[in-house]
């Protein structure tokens, strides 16, 4: 955090004493109390174990999707966690649920909802697509669940959690959904990505609607990673097509966590149709309404959430906001750009070949120098190891087919079935200038 940051989060700090303050004077239980040695030993500690993570914020990390939360955010989140609401029940944390409500209202409206919908914030991407699965089981009992094969492989999962079949639907060459090895009359619901976790991919919503329409089937968006992207729907930067088309899913998944600029423990659901509520009636003896509204703990599958979350959010948007040209728009463009800048210099490069062309900030590539699939699988290996081991770059692998592999890359002779290549996810706007010194360093050890 740099100084004008912690400046401003020791100004609110302040002012959040002086309300404690205002409801008279009181001292901490001695119970609770610990001393300055032991604090500064066990803190002293801490910092010495902290510091054996990866550099996640630093543009050499270029691995997992790991991006750090802006300052201004977690310093909103530090203020509300200070009091610790809970955005359960209204009388949990009024203020933090007014604040979800506002940030997630202004979600529904990025992605065309308008102002009738029904939504909250989750603990995480994963729980935001349990509870719309759960939904799309709930909205069509006895119906099986569909994804591609490139889906997240969470949707599997949560099928079995959910005890619904699901069903995972071929990838064609030209990347479209082989929707005729499925049958539609079993289908209740098909799940479609906007950024795939794996190389970021963009898939086929503009196809799939009108099958899905034709056929009575509801349509589930995981933008998880990719959601945000829409900011950038009208620049010409991206493909718009399917960004354009999102409000008419049934129910969206973003994660603000990912791109959003959020501390981890913060996704969103949102439902088109605002009577998919009545799936979430419940009755507790000890929920009680302090407002004839819903209040967020009855359209949830979680119970306790942490309000600091739906504070740091809505701080968040508040100073970024979703838009092409302020905000959002311009850090998303320069994660693009770091993509593509680093696509171009593999282009030109003798030891290493990219995968594929990247649709998002997420990019392919492996080294270039070697006959055959294992023998790419085996250097990959070798460049991620030595990065790490040397401190010099962080990046990531991925398993890919080796037909799929092969259709793209026939020069190199097929002798496994899977490949494993290097991946690299660009999801700071300070690498869009540094990916010629990553490639330089990665060139070393191919």
């Amino acid at each position: 955090m740099d100084e004008a940051s912690k400046k401003t989060l020791d100004h609110a700090l302040n002012k959040l004493s002086e309300w404690k303050s205002s409801f008279g004077a009181w001292e901490q239980d001695p119970t609770l109390t610990v001393s300055e040695e032991k604090t500064a030993e066990v803190f002293g500690r801490l910092a010495q174990r902290l510091a054996c993570n990866f550099p996640f914020h630093h543009p050499v990390y270029a691995g997992q999707m790991l991006k750090p939360p802006h300052p201004l955010t977690w310093a909103a989140y530090a203020m509300a966690m200070s009091i610790n609401p809970n955005n359960h029940a209204l009388d949990g944390g009024p203020p933090s649920s007014e604040m979800e409500k506002e940030a997630v209202a202004e979600l529904a409206q990025f992605f065309g909802y308008g102002n009738e919908f029904l939504g909250h914030l989750t603990a995480s991407g994963t729980i935001a697509n349990l509870e719309a699965l759960w939904v799309a089981r709930e909205s069509h009992p006895n119906k099986k669940i569909a994804f591609s094969e490139n889906s997240h492989y969470t949707h599997h999962r949560m099928c079995g959690v959910l005890r619904v079949e699901g069903v995972k639907i071929p990838v064609l060459e030209n990347s479209a959904f082989d929707l005729d090895a499925i049958n539609p009359k079993e289908i209740g619901t098909v799940v479609v990505t906007l950024g795939t976790t794996g190389l970021g991919e963009v898939e086929p919503l503009n196809e799939i609607l009108p099958w899905a329409k034709k056929h009575g089937i509801r349509i589930h968006i995981d933008a998880a990673y990719g959601g945000f992207f829409r900011v950038l729907k009208d620049s010409g930067l991206i493909d718009g097509t399917n960004w354009h088309l999102m409000e008419q899913a049934d129910s969206i998944v973003v994660d603000p966590h990912k791109h959003g600029l959020q501390p981890y423990g913060c996704g969103c659901v949102l439902f088109k149709d605002p009577a998919v509520g009545k799936f979430y009636k419940h009755d507790s003896p000890y929920t009680y309404f302090t407002s004839e509204d819903l209040h967020l703990g009855e359209i949830s599958l979680e119970c306790s959430r942490a309000g600091a979350a739906a504070v740091a959010l809505w701080a968040t948007l508040q100073m970024f906001p979703l838009k092409e040209k302020e905000g959002f728009g311009p850090v998303l463009k320069k994660c693009l750009q770091a993509a593509r800048n680093m696509y171009d210099l593999i282009g030109s490069s003798q030891k290493l070949k990219a995968f594929k062309k990247p649709v998002l900030d997420i990019l392919g590539y492996f080294p270039s120098e070697v006959k055959t699939t294992s023998e790419i699988s085996a250097k990959s290996k070798e460049v991620f190891d030595a990065g790490m081991r040397e401190q010099s770059f962080y990046l990531s692998l991925y398993k890919i087919p080796a037909d799929t592999f092969h259709r793209l890359h026939p020069e190199y002779k097929t002798d496994t079935e899977q490949v494993t290549i290097l991946r690299s996810v660009f999801m700071k706007p300070e690498q869009e200038g540094f990916v010629s010194k990553l490639l330089e360093r990665i060139e070393r050890y191919c």
